[in-house]
């Protein structure tokens, strides 16, 4: 706290604004210092209040040795000075007995007969008070749970009782009425006392995320798998690294261990490392601990004990290590309280828990499914295990000469073969063979080094690829190769013309690449045939890619000729794989110049060469091409149909014979247009984590973002959260080592998908965090002014409308920068809308400032629009304008101004027109209809002239058979007539 507060007034504003804050050290340490700044006034009130938020904090920050102390002060100002406790603070005073006694619950050296001592001092107390005594019987109940003695007499003096003004929420009682049943073993009835809590009926601060946590595996257990699901997912975002909700954590931790989702569990736990040093109950410790071992447990038997794993801090910890430290930790506590208690209940409940065995084998839980083996660290390359493994040698000179033998065919093993040759070369026992068959070292290291340049070039990192093919063409020429020191050259001359920036200096780059390689083709004698053939395939993916680049018809025609050159080459020579390549990129050239027709026919002449003479593994990319041209023909199943099907070929080969995320991509898209939007999001988050595994962090993270983005189009609100946070808890990007205009795409969904799930205060601190960022873009100022709108409308909507108009502001400034008309229009009436609606006549004037604004941004967009010549003489529909004349009448309305309001909304209607057959904008009119009958008929006492209008929008629609757009304006009309 900066300055101490030097009077009164200012200890409360500081009191307010730390209410605010969210629990934890940072408001906890903030109340123990105002504690200290109202001791100097001589008046007990403000002590009274700061002593009361300094409880709040050590209850809700997971202090509960601090909270009875700051009680028992305030109870002696209560005996000392009690005509000082209004209503309200004697209220609360009384209120929070039940908080001490679940403080001294949860401390083991606390002994039983002190605890009892406390319940019976709450009792006088209340008595005395004249208050009902069944918040008493509610902590003794809740006492006698815990040793697990006298349970059910407890819970009958105090479940049979009726409440008081002073009984804890409904939401918490229902939550300790359904534990008793689930502790008793009925699940349903349970479940069925859980569901107001559940459903969101009834909440609190805790509730629904304590009784979720519970209700999870009582789920399970009844079959009610997808309910499960999504509790769990909504359910701890609500928990996630909070102390106070430490033992919900551990829940969640051991559901994912039930349901086969404990690579989750491991995220999750990562997530809430705070909570090993952070939550000071040892009764919550406990419950956190043991949910802990359970997934721990659950990952050590399934042979991943030495996965690293986040624990306490100090130290790196693997599965098994933190297993023994939280199970050796858990004991104690668990040991702790039974002695305490008199009781074995404590231990026998965790012991219950460890002892449980899953309840699935597999539950998707999250878009992104993964496995043990997906996040643990990669295994070694091995020789290939395909189709060919049998023939695979084990001897290190034929595997030599079988990698360089697949390389010349082009088969997809290869890579695997260079990889685990790469392995043993790396050795320092490596001994490289004797053998003139095998050659030189120097050939070798020119073999990998040539592999690794492709790797890296197939990820676009071209300057680095260029340089790898270039060295790897020095090494062959030591190795007496010339032949591959060409390729390689070649390879090298064609990464530096990608790596231009532009499609014009790209095309340049490609020409210039070309003529150097034609001119080194011709240089170099003694090729061997698949050398010369590869040779005249790249020569072809030159030109090929120079069309890709300009769309220029001049360009075709060298591409066919270039392919003329290959097909009649390879076929003389036999070189098969070189043939279909060919014909594979000849079918690529017709969709290029836009002849989805010819490129159909030859990608079906090349499957048919293919499936009766091969290669097999040319299948996969051949039916992907034609899946792809199938779907730009506009036929959706049969591009879905090749692409499944290339997908599962692709599937039988070790090596890549395809990009499988872009094929996943694809699919993606086909499942979109045969409208199975959920089976394209699964494709996508597959093609995520495909592009994860091989390394392709960038590709990935923007694949997540548009996974996140349908989820959020298709309302799966939570899974969209869920993916984003596990995205986002990726060491890189919280790092910031990934591109961070991308990351902040992945914020802006996020807080999108919070604000659709009610989480207006998380998504509006997310936003304003984004527009802090944002306005440091200069070289992206249209996105500042996006996010800087949203910011406004979710200020707006939180009513903090002057933190709102200086979002507006800067939005409007941005966009001043790189015009975003109809977004930033968008907000502004939205913000004018909520503060005249919040504030009504008030709050008028500034909603108008709004509209202003909003107007002098449709003016732009209309001479913008004149410019680029896109205004159609005499249109009619939504525009804009009609918006802004429509928001004006409905903040007229709000602000009371109902005369203004009608001549806005008659504009409205004006700019509309009536809607024909065709126009799907007839609910649009309809509601602006009825807004103008309302304001018209209601406000202004006009029914006659309101009903005409009403009554003749209804016949309008109906003669367009657009009832379904009738009823609410039959209502009105109704309404109407009953105020005649």
């Amino acid at each position: 706290m900066p300055t101490a507060p030097q009077t009164t007034e200012e200890l409360y504003q500081a009191l307010q604004a730390n209410d605010e804050r969210p629990y934890g050290r940072t408001r906890t340490v903030t109340a123990e210092e105002l504690v200290d700044a109202a001791e100097q006034f001589e008046e007990p009130v403000p002590l009274i209040h700061a002593l009361l938020e300094l409880q709040e904090a050590y209850t809700y920050g997971s202090e509960p040795r601090k909270s009875p102390v700051v009680f028992a002060r305030l109870l002696n100002l209560f005996d000392e000075r009690p005509e000082v406790f209004d209503e309200r603070l004697r209220y609360m005073l009384f209120w929070r007995f039940k908080w001490v006694s679940n403080a001294l619950r949860q401390l083991p050296e606390i002994p039983l007969a002190a605890l009892r001592q406390w319940l019976t001092e709450m009792r006088d107390r209340y008595q005395k008070a004249d208050l009902g005594l069944q918040p008493y019987y509610g902590e003794v109940y809740q006492l006698a749970a815990h040793t697990g003695e006298d349970t059910a007499l407890a819970y009958e003096l105090w479940a049979a009782r009726t409440r008081t003004r002073y009984s804890d929420c409904e939401a918490c009682e229902i939550c300790r009425r359904a534990r008793h049943h689930l502790t008793a073993g009925d699940d349903e009835r349970a479940l069925s006392i859980w569901e107001p809590v559940l459903s969101g009926k009834e909440s609190c601060q805790e509730e629904p995320a304590r009784s979720v946590s519970y209700a999870l595996l009582p789920l399970l257990r009844t079959g009610r798998v997808d309910r499960a699901r999504e509790l769990h997912l909504a359910g701890y975002r609500g928990c996630r690294r909070n102390p106070s909700m430490a033992g919900e954590v551990g829940r969640h931790l051991e559901f994912c261990a039930l349901t086969g989702n404990e690579a989750r569990g491991l995220e999750l736990l990562a997530e809430n490392r705070n909570l090993f040093d952070e939550v000071d109950s040892p009764l919550d410790q406990l419950d956190f601990l043991t949910g802990v071992e359970v997934l721990l447990q659950r990952v050590e038997s399934l042979g991943h004990g030495e996965l690293p794993a986040a624990g306490y801090p100090g130290r790196t910890w693997t599965v098994t290590g933190l297993r023994a430290e939280v199970g050796g930790r858990a004991d104690d506590l668990a040991a702790r309280f039974d002695d305490r208690n008199g009781t074995s209940a404590v231990s026998d409940h965790r012991r219950a828990r460890l002892d449980r065995a899953p309840l699935l084998d597999a539950l998707e839980l999250t878009l992104r499914a993964r496995s043990l083996d997906d996040v643990a660290p990669a295994a070694p390359a091995t020789a290939p295990a395909s189709r060919t493994a049998t023939d695979v040698p084990e001897s290190l000179p034929e595997l030599i000469l079988w990698a360089r033998a697949l390389d010349e065919r082009g088969h997809p093993d290869t890579r695997a073969c260079w990889t685990r040759l790469r392995t043993l070369v790396a050795a320092g026992d490596y001994t490289h063979p004797d053998d003139p068959a095998v050659g030189p070292l120097v050939l070798l290291r020119a073999d990998l080094l040539a592999d690794e340049a492709s790797k890296v070039g197939e990820k676009d990192e071209y300057t680095e690829a260029a340089a790898l093919h270039e060295e790897a063409a020095a090494l062959y020429d030591d190795a007496g190769e010339p032949g591959h020191a060409t390729l390689e050259r070649g390879a090298a001359l064609l990464a530096v013309a990608e790596s231009a920036d532009g499609a014009e200096a790209k095309a340049a780059a490609l020409t210039d690449a070309h003529a150097s390689l034609v001119r080194l083709h011709e240089e170099t004698a003694g090729l061997a045939p698949y050398q010369e053939a590869r040779l005249l395939r790249l020569r072809a993916t030159m030109l090929g890619l120079r069309l890709q680049a300009t769309r220029d018809e001049e360009h075709i025609a060298p591409v066919f000729a270039e392919m003329d050159l290959l097909h009649t080459f390879a076929t003389r020579h036999d070189v098969v794989g070189q043939i279909s390549g060919g014909r594979l990129l000849r079918a690529t050239t017709h969709a290029l110049a836009g002849d989805l027709p010819a490129a159909l026919t030859e990608t079906d002449a090349l499957l048919e060469r293919l499936r009766a003479q091969g290669p097999d593994w040319h299948l996969p990319r051949t039916l992907q091409l034609r899946g792809r041209i199938q779907l730009g023909l506009g036929e959706a199943q049969a591009g879905y149909s090749d692409l499944a099907e290339a997908l599962r070929l692709a599937g039988e080969w070790q090596g890549d014979t395809v990009d499988t995320s872009r094929l996943l991509g694809d699919l993606a898209e086909a499942a979109m247009h045969l409208g199975r939007p959920d089976e394209a999001l699964r494709h996508l988050t597959r093609a995520a984590e495909v592009d994860l595994r091989r390394g392709d962090r960038f590709d990935a993270f923007c694949t997540y973002s548009n996974a996140a983005r349908l989820s959020l189009d298709l309302g799966r609100v939570e899974d969209c959260i869920a993916l984003l946070d596990s995205v986002l808890a990726e060491p890189d990007v919280a790092a910031g080592e990934i591109d961070d205009r991308l990351v902040a795409q992945l914020r802006l969904t996020r807080a999108r998908a919070l604000r659709a799930g009610e989480d207006v205060k998380a998504a509006t601190a997310e936003l304003v965090a984004l527009a802090a960022e944002s306005a440091g873009w200069d070289d992206d100022p249209g996105s500042h002014a996006m996010i800087a709108a949203e910011t406004a409308v979710l200020l707006g909507e939180s009513g903090e409308f002057d933190r709102a108009r200086e979002a507006a502001d800067q939005a409007i400034a941005a966009h001043a920068l790189a015009p975003r008309h109809e977004p930033l229009s968008n907000s502004l009436r939205e913000l004018a809308c909520r503060q005249a609606q919040q504030q009504g006549p008030e709050g008028l004037p500034a909603a108008l400032a709004y509209l202003a604004d909003a107007g002098r941004i449709a003016d732009e967009a209309r001479e913008a629009e004149r410019e680029a010549g896109d205004v159609e003489p005499g249109s009619r529909g939504p525009s804009l304008d009609t918006a802004l004349a429509y928001e004006y009448g409905r903040v007229n309305a709000y602000g009371r101004a109902y005369e203004d309001s009608l001549a806005a909304l008659e504009k409205a209607l004006a700019l509309l027109g009536e809607p024909g057959p065709e126009d799907d904008w007839a609910g649009e009119w309809a509601e602006c209809v009825r807004l103008t009958g309302a304001v018209e008929g209601i406000y202004l006492k006009r029914t006659a002239p309101a009903l005409t209008r009403v009554d003749a929008a209804v016949s309008h629609l109906t003669a367009l058979g657009r009832e379904d757009e009738t009823a609410p304006l039959t209502s009105l009309a109704a309404r109407l007539r009953d105020g005649e």
